[in-house]
Protein backbone atom coordinates (compact mmCIF):
# COMPACT_ATOMS: atom_id res chain seq x y z
CA UNK A 1 0.00 0.00 0.00
CA UNK A 2 1.50 3.55 -0.88
CA UNK A 3 0.24 6.50 2.27
CA UNK A 4 0.71 9.72 1.22
CA UNK A 5 0.22 12.67 3.46
CA UNK A 6 -1.72 15.59 2.31
CA UNK A 7 0.40 18.26 4.89
CA UNK A 8 -1.90 21.09 5.72
CA UNK A 9 -1.67 23.14 9.20
CA UNK A 10 -3.80 21.00 11.85
CA UNK A 11 -5.47 19.10 9.58
CA UNK A 12 -3.33 16.88 7.61
CA UNK A 13 -4.68 13.41 6.15
CA UNK A 14 -3.68 10.13 4.59
CA UNK A 15 -4.33 9.20 0.66
CA UNK A 16 -3.84 5.43 0.30
CA UNK A 17 -3.15 3.65 -2.77
CA UNK A 18 -4.01 -0.15 -2.98
CA UNK A 19 -6.24 -3.03 -3.64
CA UNK A 20 -8.70 -3.80 -1.36
CA UNK A 21 -9.68 -1.28 0.30
CA UNK A 22 -13.01 -0.86 0.69
CA UNK A 23 -13.51 -4.47 1.31
CA UNK A 24 -11.64 -3.46 4.55
CA UNK A 25 -13.69 0.14 4.46
CA UNK A 26 -14.04 -0.58 8.39
CA UNK A 27 -11.16 -1.49 9.28
CA UNK A 28 -9.40 1.81 7.21
CA UNK A 29 -11.71 3.84 8.73
CA UNK A 30 -12.04 2.68 12.17
CA UNK A 31 -10.74 5.62 14.08
CA UNK A 32 -13.34 8.05 11.77
CA UNK A 33 -16.70 6.23 12.17
CA UNK A 34 -17.52 6.88 15.95
CA UNK A 35 -21.43 5.96 15.67
CA UNK A 36 -23.14 2.88 14.67
CA UNK A 37 -24.83 4.58 11.51
CA UNK A 38 -22.66 5.12 8.31
CA UNK A 39 -24.20 7.98 6.07
CA UNK A 40 -22.89 7.03 2.42
CA UNK A 41 -23.68 9.04 -0.79
CA UNK A 42 -23.00 6.97 -4.59
CA UNK A 43 -24.56 6.92 -7.45
CA UNK A 44 -26.38 4.10 -9.55
CA UNK A 45 -23.28 2.77 -11.79
CA UNK A 46 -21.20 2.87 -8.65
CA UNK A 47 -23.60 0.99 -6.04
CA UNK A 48 -23.89 -1.77 -8.85
CA UNK A 49 -20.69 -2.26 -8.37
CA UNK A 50 -19.61 -1.72 -4.53
CA UNK A 51 -22.25 -1.11 -2.42
CA UNK A 52 -22.12 -4.53 -1.39
CA UNK A 53 -18.43 -4.89 -0.70
CA UNK A 54 -18.67 -1.70 1.28
CA UNK A 55 -21.75 -2.63 3.30
CA UNK A 56 -20.77 -6.22 4.21
CA UNK A 57 -17.56 -4.45 5.46
CA UNK A 58 -19.59 -2.08 7.74
CA UNK A 59 -21.87 -4.55 9.16
CA UNK A 60 -19.69 -7.24 10.10
CA UNK A 61 -17.76 -4.08 12.21
CA UNK A 62 -21.50 -3.43 13.54
CA UNK A 63 -22.29 -0.41 11.93
CA UNK A 64 -25.49 0.51 10.33
CA UNK A 65 -24.90 1.37 6.24
CA UNK A 66 -27.37 4.06 5.40
CA UNK A 67 -27.01 4.94 1.66
CA UNK A 68 -28.39 7.89 -0.61
CA UNK A 69 -27.75 6.59 -4.34
CA UNK A 70 -28.09 9.25 -6.44
CA UNK A 71 -28.69 9.47 -10.58
CA UNK A 72 -24.90 9.52 -12.41
CA UNK A 73 -23.25 12.19 -14.15
CA UNK A 74 -22.44 15.91 -13.85
CA UNK A 75 -26.30 16.98 -13.60
CA UNK A 76 -26.17 15.61 -10.32
CA UNK A 77 -24.00 18.44 -8.94
CA UNK A 78 -26.83 20.89 -9.01
CA UNK A 79 -28.82 23.02 -6.60
CA UNK A 80 -31.88 20.79 -6.67
CA UNK A 81 -30.01 17.59 -5.69
CA UNK A 82 -27.71 19.42 -3.23
CA UNK A 83 -31.37 20.17 -1.30
CA UNK A 84 -31.97 16.62 -1.53
CA UNK A 85 -28.33 15.78 -0.12
CA UNK A 86 -28.67 17.96 2.96
CA UNK A 87 -32.32 16.96 3.38
CA UNK A 88 -31.04 13.44 3.64
CA UNK A 89 -28.16 13.91 5.73
CA UNK A 90 -30.59 16.02 8.11
CA UNK A 91 -32.97 13.31 8.31
CA UNK A 92 -29.87 10.72 8.74
CA UNK A 93 -29.33 13.45 12.26
CA UNK A 94 -25.10 13.24 10.82
CA UNK A 95 -23.43 15.49 13.35
CA UNK A 96 -20.95 17.62 12.98
CA UNK A 97 -18.21 15.43 14.37
CA UNK A 98 -19.33 12.53 12.14
CA UNK A 99 -18.16 11.57 8.63
CA UNK A 100 -20.06 10.69 5.81
CA UNK A 101 -18.71 8.65 3.07
CA UNK A 102 -18.49 9.98 -0.57
CA UNK A 103 -18.06 6.70 -2.65
CA UNK A 104 -18.28 7.32 -6.10
CA UNK A 105 -16.26 9.45 -8.99
CA UNK A 106 -15.66 13.14 -9.31
CA UNK A 107 -19.35 14.26 -9.03
CA UNK A 108 -20.27 12.37 -5.96
CA UNK A 109 -17.06 13.71 -4.28
CA UNK A 110 -17.46 17.42 -5.72
CA UNK A 111 -21.37 16.80 -3.77
CA UNK A 112 -21.06 15.26 -0.90
CA UNK A 113 -18.01 17.02 0.21
CA UNK A 114 -19.79 20.30 -0.98
CA UNK A 115 -22.69 19.08 1.66
CA UNK A 116 -20.21 18.28 3.89
CA UNK A 117 -18.78 21.56 4.16
CA UNK A 118 -21.97 23.69 4.30
CA UNK A 119 -23.82 20.95 6.70
CA UNK A 120 -23.98 22.45 10.83
CA UNK A 121 -20.75 24.69 8.83
CA UNK A 122 -18.88 21.59 8.42
CA UNK A 123 -18.52 18.24 9.25
CA UNK A 124 -16.09 15.17 8.30
CA UNK A 125 -15.97 13.08 5.20
CA UNK A 126 -14.12 10.30 3.40
CA UNK A 127 -13.27 10.39 -0.25
CA UNK A 128 -13.91 7.23 -1.49
CA UNK A 129 -13.04 8.10 -5.48
CA UNK A 130 -14.16 4.62 -7.54
CA UNK A 131 -12.72 6.32 -10.85
CA UNK A 132 -8.80 6.79 -12.27
CA UNK A 133 -9.83 10.65 -12.66
CA UNK A 134 -11.01 11.03 -8.98
CA UNK A 135 -8.10 9.09 -7.50
CA UNK A 136 -5.34 11.17 -9.30
CA UNK A 137 -7.36 14.55 -8.91
CA UNK A 138 -10.61 15.77 -7.53
CA UNK A 139 -10.49 13.49 -4.29
CA UNK A 140 -7.53 15.53 -3.23
CA UNK A 141 -7.08 19.10 -1.65
CA UNK A 142 -10.27 19.45 -0.73
CA UNK A 143 -11.60 21.59 -3.55
CA UNK A 144 -15.90 20.74 -3.51
CA UNK A 145 -18.90 22.49 -5.72
CA UNK A 146 -21.55 21.95 -7.82
CA UNK A 147 -22.13 23.96 -11.25
CA UNK A 148 -24.98 26.56 -11.86
CA UNK A 149 -26.07 28.19 -15.16
CA UNK A 150 -23.35 30.16 -15.58
CA UNK A 151 -20.79 28.00 -15.30
CA UNK A 152 -18.79 24.84 -13.64
CA UNK A 153 -17.69 24.65 -9.79
CA UNK A 154 -19.11 28.02 -9.67
CA UNK A 155 -20.48 27.37 -6.22
CA UNK A 156 -18.25 25.69 -3.41
CA UNK A 157 -15.95 25.32 -0.83
CA UNK A 158 -12.67 24.64 0.31
CA UNK A 159 -12.79 21.09 2.90
CA UNK A 160 -10.37 18.64 2.94
CA UNK A 161 -11.23 15.21 3.47
CA UNK A 162 -10.42 13.17 7.22
CA UNK A 163 -8.80 10.67 4.72
CA UNK A 164 -8.69 9.24 1.12
CA UNK A 165 -9.29 5.43 -0.09
CA UNK A 166 -8.16 5.21 -3.76
CA UNK A 167 -9.04 1.48 -3.92
CA UNK A 168 -7.08 0.22 -7.50
CA UNK A 169 -10.09 -2.69 -8.13
CA UNK A 170 -12.62 -0.06 -8.91
CA UNK A 171 -10.76 0.83 -11.47
CA UNK A 172 -11.75 -2.89 -13.56
CA UNK A 173 -14.89 -1.82 -13.66
CA UNK A 174 -14.60 1.52 -15.12
CA UNK A 175 -15.94 2.01 -18.82
CA UNK A 176 -12.78 2.35 -21.22
CA UNK A 177 -14.16 5.92 -22.02
CA UNK A 178 -13.99 6.92 -18.35
CA UNK A 179 -10.54 5.47 -17.92
CA UNK A 180 -8.89 7.32 -20.72
CA UNK A 181 -10.59 10.13 -19.44
CA UNK A 182 -9.44 9.66 -15.76
CA UNK A 183 -5.67 9.21 -18.01
CA UNK A 184 -5.84 12.97 -18.85
CA UNK A 185 -5.35 14.26 -15.48
CA UNK A 186 -2.34 11.54 -15.21
CA UNK A 187 -0.48 13.23 -18.00
CA UNK A 188 -1.87 16.50 -17.06
CA UNK A 189 1.13 16.27 -14.00
CA UNK A 190 4.22 15.23 -16.16
CA UNK A 191 2.67 18.01 -18.49
CA UNK A 192 2.42 20.94 -15.94
CA UNK A 193 5.84 20.17 -13.82
CA UNK A 194 7.77 16.64 -14.48
CA UNK A 195 9.00 16.22 -17.54
CA UNK A 196 10.17 12.88 -16.52
CA UNK A 197 6.70 11.63 -15.65
CA UNK A 198 5.62 12.97 -18.97
CA UNK A 199 8.24 10.72 -20.52
CA UNK A 200 7.30 7.74 -18.33
CA UNK A 201 3.28 8.22 -19.73
CA UNK A 202 4.60 8.51 -23.14
CA UNK A 203 5.89 4.97 -22.47
CA UNK A 204 3.55 2.99 -20.52
CA UNK A 205 0.32 5.32 -20.52
CA UNK A 206 -1.58 2.36 -22.76
CA UNK A 207 -1.24 -0.07 -19.64
CA UNK A 208 -2.92 2.80 -17.44
CA UNK A 209 -5.64 2.86 -19.75
CA UNK A 210 -5.92 -0.86 -20.47
CA UNK A 211 -5.68 -2.43 -16.90
CA UNK A 212 -1.88 -3.22 -15.89
CA UNK A 213 -2.08 -2.87 -12.36
CA UNK A 214 1.78 -1.76 -11.51
CA UNK A 215 1.39 0.92 -13.92
CA UNK A 216 -2.08 1.69 -12.20
CA UNK A 217 -0.41 1.87 -9.05
CA UNK A 218 2.45 3.77 -10.30
CA UNK A 219 0.14 6.63 -12.27
CA UNK A 220 -2.13 6.98 -9.59
CA UNK A 221 0.71 7.53 -6.48
CA UNK A 222 2.69 9.64 -8.69
CA UNK A 223 -0.29 11.81 -9.30
CA UNK A 224 -1.00 12.07 -6.05
CA UNK A 225 2.34 13.11 -4.65
CA UNK A 226 2.43 15.78 -7.02
CA UNK A 227 -1.06 17.23 -6.13
CA UNK A 228 -0.50 16.61 -2.39
CA UNK A 229 2.77 18.78 -2.63
CA UNK A 230 0.99 21.61 -4.97
CA UNK A 231 -1.87 21.30 -2.08
CA UNK A 232 0.32 21.59 0.99
CA UNK A 233 2.40 24.86 -0.74
CA UNK A 234 -0.88 26.40 -1.50
CA UNK A 235 -4.11 25.19 -0.28
CA UNK A 236 -6.30 27.90 -1.39
CA UNK A 237 -5.29 28.69 -4.58
CA UNK A 238 -3.76 32.13 -3.50
CA UNK A 239 0.24 32.01 -4.38
CA UNK A 240 -0.42 30.89 -8.09
CA UNK A 241 1.30 27.63 -7.58
CA UNK A 242 -2.41 25.44 -7.19
CA UNK A 243 -3.89 27.26 -10.07
CA UNK A 244 -1.20 25.30 -11.82
CA UNK A 245 -3.31 22.35 -11.70
CA UNK A 246 -5.98 24.04 -13.95
CA UNK A 247 -3.94 23.28 -16.80
CA UNK A 248 -6.38 22.67 -19.71
CA UNK A 249 -9.05 23.82 -17.29
CA UNK A 250 -9.86 26.61 -18.62
CA UNK A 251 -10.31 25.43 -22.01
CA UNK A 252 -11.55 22.45 -21.29
CA UNK A 253 -14.55 24.11 -19.70
CA UNK A 254 -15.59 26.43 -22.06
CA UNK A 255 -16.16 23.29 -24.48
CA UNK A 256 -18.39 21.65 -21.64
CA UNK A 257 -20.55 24.98 -21.34
CA UNK A 258 -20.65 24.60 -24.96
CA UNK A 259 -21.75 21.03 -24.92
CA UNK A 260 -23.74 21.75 -22.12
CA UNK A 261 -21.52 19.80 -19.62
CA UNK A 262 -23.07 16.54 -20.87
CA UNK A 263 -21.83 12.78 -22.01
CA UNK A 264 -21.13 14.53 -24.99
CA UNK A 265 -17.61 15.96 -23.23
CA UNK A 266 -16.48 14.28 -20.12
CA UNK A 267 -14.55 16.47 -18.27
CA UNK A 268 -11.27 14.76 -18.73
CA UNK A 269 -11.81 14.49 -22.35
CA UNK A 270 -12.60 18.26 -21.91
CA UNK A 271 -9.24 18.92 -20.08
CA UNK A 272 -7.17 16.96 -22.89
CA UNK A 273 -8.11 18.68 -25.16
CA UNK A 274 -8.02 21.81 -23.51
CA UNK A 275 -4.74 20.70 -22.61
CA UNK A 276 -4.13 20.47 -26.43
CA UNK A 277 -5.14 24.37 -27.11
CA UNK A 278 -2.87 24.96 -24.19
CA UNK A 279 0.05 24.21 -25.87
CA UNK A 280 -1.05 25.51 -29.37
CA UNK A 281 -1.64 28.67 -27.89
CA UNK A 282 1.37 28.48 -26.18
CA UNK A 283 3.37 28.05 -29.05
CA UNK A 284 1.33 30.87 -31.05
CA UNK A 285 2.54 33.22 -28.04
CA UNK A 286 6.53 32.22 -28.79
CA UNK A 287 6.57 30.59 -25.35
CA UNK A 288 7.26 26.82 -26.46
CA UNK A 289 8.44 25.33 -30.01
CA UNK A 290 5.45 23.93 -32.45
CA UNK A 291 7.32 20.72 -31.83
CA UNK A 292 6.41 20.52 -28.30
CA UNK A 293 2.82 21.85 -28.94
CA UNK A 294 2.84 18.51 -31.18
CA UNK A 295 4.18 16.10 -28.56
CA UNK A 296 1.90 17.04 -26.40
CA UNK A 297 -0.72 16.50 -28.89
CA UNK A 298 0.77 12.88 -29.48
CA UNK A 299 0.68 12.00 -26.42
CA UNK A 300 -3.12 12.71 -25.58
CA UNK A 301 -4.01 11.53 -28.69
CA UNK A 302 -1.94 7.87 -28.29
CA UNK A 303 -4.37 8.05 -25.10
CA UNK A 304 -7.50 7.84 -27.46
CA UNK A 305 -8.38 11.28 -26.53
CA UNK A 306 -9.58 13.97 -28.50
CA UNK A 307 -7.10 16.60 -30.13
CA UNK A 308 -9.17 18.55 -32.23
CA UNK A 309 -11.92 20.56 -31.60
CA UNK A 310 -13.93 19.96 -34.95
CA UNK A 311 -14.13 16.96 -33.56
CA UNK A 312 -16.96 17.66 -31.06
CA UNK A 313 -19.11 18.98 -34.13
CA UNK A 314 -19.62 22.68 -32.20
CA UNK A 315 -22.17 25.33 -33.79
CA UNK A 316 -20.24 28.20 -32.57
CA UNK A 317 -17.25 30.26 -33.16
CA UNK A 318 -14.33 31.53 -31.56
CA UNK A 319 -15.85 35.02 -29.40
CA UNK A 320 -19.11 32.03 -27.67
CA UNK A 321 -16.38 29.64 -26.71
CA UNK A 322 -14.24 32.79 -25.20
CA UNK A 323 -17.22 34.36 -23.75
CA UNK A 324 -17.84 31.00 -21.32
CA UNK A 325 -14.42 32.23 -20.25
CA UNK A 326 -15.97 35.57 -18.54
CA UNK A 327 -17.58 32.86 -15.70
CA UNK A 328 -14.53 31.57 -14.89
CA UNK A 329 -13.66 31.91 -11.13
CA UNK A 330 -10.02 32.43 -11.65
CA UNK A 331 -11.07 36.03 -12.96
CA UNK A 332 -10.10 38.73 -11.07
CA UNK A 333 -10.44 42.48 -11.55
CA UNK A 334 -11.76 41.77 -15.24
CA UNK A 335 -8.78 39.64 -16.35
CA UNK A 336 -8.21 35.90 -16.63
CA UNK A 337 -5.09 33.99 -16.55
CA UNK A 338 -4.11 31.06 -18.27
CA UNK A 339 -1.83 28.26 -16.95
CA UNK A 340 0.64 28.06 -20.60
CA UNK A 341 3.75 25.91 -21.01
CA UNK A 342 7.64 27.49 -21.41
CA UNK A 343 8.26 23.61 -21.73
CA UNK A 344 6.81 20.35 -21.58
CA UNK A 345 7.02 19.82 -17.68
CA UNK A 346 6.98 23.81 -16.64
CA UNK A 347 3.98 25.45 -16.56
CA UNK A 348 3.31 29.27 -15.45
CA UNK A 349 0.54 31.34 -15.11
CA UNK A 350 -0.06 34.19 -17.48
CA UNK A 351 -2.06 37.14 -16.63
CA UNK A 352 -1.30 38.83 -19.63
CA UNK A 353 -3.30 37.05 -22.05
CA UNK A 354 -6.08 39.08 -23.85
CA UNK A 355 -9.64 37.18 -24.68
CA UNK A 356 -9.98 38.76 -28.05
CA UNK A 357 -6.88 36.63 -29.07
CA UNK A 358 -8.08 33.53 -27.41
CA UNK A 359 -10.79 33.64 -29.38
CA UNK A 360 -9.48 34.21 -32.52
CA UNK A 361 -7.33 31.38 -31.77
CA UNK A 362 -10.36 29.16 -30.56
CA UNK A 363 -11.85 30.52 -34.13
CA UNK A 364 -8.72 29.28 -36.16
CA UNK A 365 -8.45 26.23 -34.38
CA UNK A 366 -12.28 25.45 -35.40
CA UNK A 367 -11.90 25.63 -38.96
CA UNK A 368 -9.02 23.30 -38.63
CA UNK A 369 -8.47 19.88 -39.38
Amino acid sequence: MAIIPVELAGRSYEVRVASGLLADIAGQCALLLRKKRVPIVTDSNVAEHWRATVEKSLIAAGHEPRVLVLDPGEGTKSWHVLERVMDWLLAEEVERGDHILALGGGVIGDLTGFAAAILKRGCGFIQLPTSLLAQVDSSVGGKTAINTGAGKNLVGAFHQPALVLADLDTLDTLPAREMRAGYAEVIKYGILGDREFFDWCMREGPEVVTGGISAQEFAVTQSVKAKARIVAEDERETSGARALLNLGHTFGHALEAQTGFSDRLLHGEGVALGMVLAARYSARKGYITEADAALVTAAIASAGLPTEIASLGLNCDGQTLAGHMLHDKKMDAGTLPFVLLRAIGEAFLDKQVSLEDVAAFLGEQLQAH
